[in-house]
C-alpha cells in the first residue's frame, strides 16, 4: 500500500510531536512529615470549619481597620503584583513548546554586491521574509520549565494569603496593644488624682506637725511615679498609633477607638482540627511545597540540556533587486531545514548542573518540613499560651480585687494611727502594679486568640471575606 507524501511528512511530525513529550527527571514525590495525633494543650474542639476573620473579630473599629488594610496594605499590594509577575511568567515560559514565526525586511540602493563595488552601475535589493523556527525537544526540557512556573505561580497565590493572614494578625494585635495602653493610661491619671489627693492631705497633716517629714517625701514620691507614667504611655500610645496607621498603608495619624481592654469580647473558641490538618490549612506550608514542586521540575530541564536537541527552520519570501519587479514569480524565496545540536564534552558542566538543582531541591524539601515542623510549634504555642493565660488571668483579677481592698484597709489603718505610712505605700505601690498588670494581660489573652487564628492558617477564602 503506497502513501502520499503529504501523508508521510503527517506522520513523521506527529511522531516528533509524540517524542517531544517524552520528559526527563524525577517526578514530583510528595514529601512525608511526620504528624502528632493530637495538640497536647487542645483549648478547643477537634473540628475544622471555613473560617472567616469576621466571626472572631467582631470589634467594629477592628473590622475597618482590616478592611482598610487588605485594601491598602503595601505589602498585600505587592504580593498581587507578584502573583500577576507570576502569571506573566508561565506564559513567558509556556511559549517556549511552541513555533516562533517573524517577520523581517530591506531594501538598500547602491553601487555595491556583496561587499564589492559594481563601478557605475548602481544595484538595488528589496526583500521580505518569514522565518518560522521550532526546537523539538525530545526530553521535555520546556515542559519541565512550565512545570516549575506554574508551581511558582499556584506559591506566589499561597504566599498572597499568607501576608493577608499574617497582616490580620498584626492588625489586631497592635489594636488590642493601643486598648491595652490607653487603659494603662487611664489607670495611671486615676492613680495620680489619687495620690494627688493623698500628697495634699500629707501635707496638711505635716504642716501642723502630725507626721514626719518622711512620710511627706514619700507620698510626693509615689505622686512623682504616676505623674511619670502618664508620658510614657501617651508615648507608646502615639508609637501604636503610627504603626497601625502604616499597616493600613496611610501616613501616621490618631485612631479612634470607641471601646476598652475590658469590654472587648472575647474571640469564640476557634476548632483547631487534628494537626495533620495544618498541612493542608497553612499557606506557608502550601507555597513552601510548591516552591519544592518548581525546584523539582528544575531537575528535569537540567538532564534535558545534557540531550540533544533538533530545531526545524522554514523560511519564505520575496527578493528582488528591482522594487517594479518584486511580484514576479522568480522573486518568490524559500528554504526549509532542520538543525541537530547537543554537547559533547564540557568536562561535567552539564553533569554538575544536575547536581546543583539536586541539592537545590533537597534544600527545598528540608525548606518543607521546617514549614511544618514550624507551623506544630507556632500553634501549640498559642494553644498552651491561651491556656495559662486563661488560668493566670483569673488569679490576677482576684489579686486587683484584694489589693483595693488592701489599700483602703491600709489607709484606714494610717488615719487611724495604727501603722506606719510605709503599708500605705506598699499596698498602693501593689495596687497600681497590679492594675497595669492586669490590663496587660488581658490584652495579651485577646492577642493569644489572635496568634491561634494566624497559626491555624487564618481559614480559607481570605479574598472572598
Amino acid at each position: 500500500m503506497k502513501y502520499s507524501k503529504t501523508f508521510k511528512i503527517f506522520i513523521y511530525s506527529v511522531l516528533m510531536i509524540g517524542f517531544s513529550a517524552c520528559m526527563v527527571g524525577p517526578n514530583y514525590q510528595k514529601s512525608v512529615v511526620e504528624t502528632p495525633e493530637d495538640y497536647r494543650f487542645s483549648v478547643v474542639n477537634d473540628t475544622i470549619i471555613d473560617l472567616n476573620w469576621r466571626d472572631i473579630f467582631k470589634d467594629s473599629t477592628l473590622v475597618e481597620l482590616i478592611d482598610s488594610a487588605l485594601a491598602n496594605n503595601f505589602d498585600i499590594q505587592i504580593a498581587a503584583s507578584r502573583i500577576m509577575e507570576s502569571r506573566h511568567y508561565l506564559g513567558y515560559t509556556k511559549a517556549d513548546q511552541y513555533p516562533s514565526i517573524n517577520y523581517s525586511g530591506n531594501a538598500g540602493f547602491g553601487n555595491t554586491l556583496g561587499g564589492f563595488p559594481t563601478g557605475n552601475n548602481a544595484v538595488g535589493s528589496f526583500n521580505v521574509v518569514g522565518n518560522f523556527n521550532w526546537e523539538l525537544v525530545f526530553w521535555g526540557k520546556y515542559r519541565r520549565a512550565t512545570e516549575a512556573a506554574r508551581a511558582e505561580l499556584l506559591a506566589t497565590e499561597y504566599a498572597a494569603k499568607a501576608v493577608e493572614v499574617s497582616l490580620i494578625t498584626d492588625i489586631v494585635n497592635t489594636y488590642y496593644l493601643l486598648l491595652d495602653y490607653r487603659a494603662r493610661l487611664e489607670i495611671a491619671k486615676n492613680t495620680l488624682v489619687t495620690r494627688k489627693e493623698s500628697s495634699r492631705i500629707i501635707q496638711e497633716r505635716f504642716n501642723e506637725g502630725i507626721i514626719p517629714e518622711i512620710d511627706l517625701n514619700q507620698a510626693q514620691i509615689q505622686e512623682d511615679i504616676a505623674a511619670a507614667a502618664i508620658p510614657t504611655y501617651e508615648r507608646l500610645i502615639a508609637f501604636t498609633e503610627n504603626a497601625l496607621s502604616i499597616l493600613i498603608g496611610e501616613n501616621p495619624k490618631e485612631i479612634i477607638t470607641y471601646t476598652n481592654i475590658a469590654d472587648t469580647p472575647i474571640p469564640d473558641s476557634i476548632p483547631s482540627g487534628l494537626p495533620s490538618q495544618l498541612l493542608t490549612r497553612r499557606p506557608d506550608i502550601l507555597q513552601a511545597e510548591q516552591m519544592l514542586i518548581a525546584q523539582n521540575a528544575r531537575i528535569g530541564v537540567a538532564q534535558a540540556m545534557r540531550f540533544p536537541s533538533i530545531s526545524l527552520t522554514a523560511m519564505l519570501g520575496m527578493a528582488s533587486p528591482d522594487l517594479s519587479a518584486f511580484n514576479a514569480g522568480d522573486a518568490l524565496m524559500g528554504t526549509v531545514g532542520a538543525g541537530l545540536f547537543g554537547p559533547i564534552f564540557n568536562f561535567g558542566k552539564n553533569k554538575r548542573r544536575v547536581d546543583i538543582e539536586r541539592e537545590r531541591t533537597e534544600q527545598m524539601r528540608l525548606n518543607y518540613e521546617k514549614a511544618v515542623i514550624s507551623a506544630f510549634r507556632e500553634t501549640e504555642d498559642a494553644l498552651i499560651n491561651i491556656h495559662t493565660i486563661e488560668q493566670e488571668i483569673v488569679f490576677v483579677e482576684n489579686q486587683v480585687i484584694s489589693s483595693v481592698n488592701a489599700a483602703m484597709l491600709s489607709k484606714e489603718r494610717y488615719d487611724g494611727g495604727v501603722t506606719s505610712y510605709l503599708e500605705v505605700l506598699e499596698a498602693e505601690r501593689a495596687l497600681f502594679n497590679t492594675e497595669l498588670y492586669y490590663s496587660e494581660l488581658q490584652q495579651r489573652r485577646l492577642s493569644a486568640y489572635s496568634d491561634l487564628y494566624k497559626a491555624l492558617g487564618g481559614g480559607w477564602n481570605i479574598n472572598n471575606n
